[in-house]
């Protein structure tokens, strides 16, 4: 009796999980669309601006576009928990087209980048910002140790974007490892 009791309540638990899991990942899917709509929102105001490029930690900025994965991502300015709960971060440190210097964006491998691990040498990312579309071809891919502070140099000596996401990409809880992509400007 007492051992049926107990597996009653572990299948219970085990339900109320998935259920939390799921309303979660609804949830995160949400915040994702709402930026979508406010980064298309963002380019459409081409040329209405005549201020420099300098959003606000938490604005939709843009998008990404991944032409190989049939993919829009909403940009978000930030890379912290909120920021990339609604898109690929831009590193607020690192620079945008056009300042010649290093790009930086990020997004989690179980939402965002979930399938970057498909892309390959020549594949194009473009980003698009209310100043223009710009277009980029993966140099090249590797694979660091979580803590490896030599990926994010913000040099200005030329114009490079740098995606960065967790890795492996199938690794349940905090992984040790992150993926990198390098593109350069075509």
């Amino acid at each position: 009796m007492f051992q049926k009791f107990i597996s009653a309540i572990v299948i219970i638990a085990g339900l109320c999980l998935a259920i939390v899991g799921y309303l979660n990942i609804v949830d995160g899917q949400k915040e994702v669309d709402q930026s979508f709509q406010s980064a298309q929102a963002a380019i459409q105001q081409k040329g209405q601006t005549d201020s420099p490029f300098a959003p606000q930690t938490g604005e939709a900025i843009g998008l990404l576009h991944i032409p190989k994965l049939k993919t829009e991502l909403p940009i978000v300015e930030g890379t912290d928990a909120d920021d990339l709960a609604k898109g690929v971060g831009h590193f607020h440190e690192s620079y945008f087209p056009n300042e010649h210097g290093q790009i930086v964006l990020s997004g989690h491998r179980d939402t965002v980048f979930r399938r970057t691990g498909e892309l390959v040498k020549g594949d194009q990312l473009i980003i698009e910002l209310s100043y223009g579309r710009f277009v980029y071809e993966i140099e090249k891919t590797k694979i660091v140790k979580k803590d490896d502070q030599s990926i994010i140099t913000l040099q200005q000596e030329k114009e490079e974007l740098v995606l960065t996401t967790c890795y492996p990409f199938s690794f349940i809880g905090p992984a040790p490892n992150r993926y990198i992509i390098y593109g350069k400007r075509v």
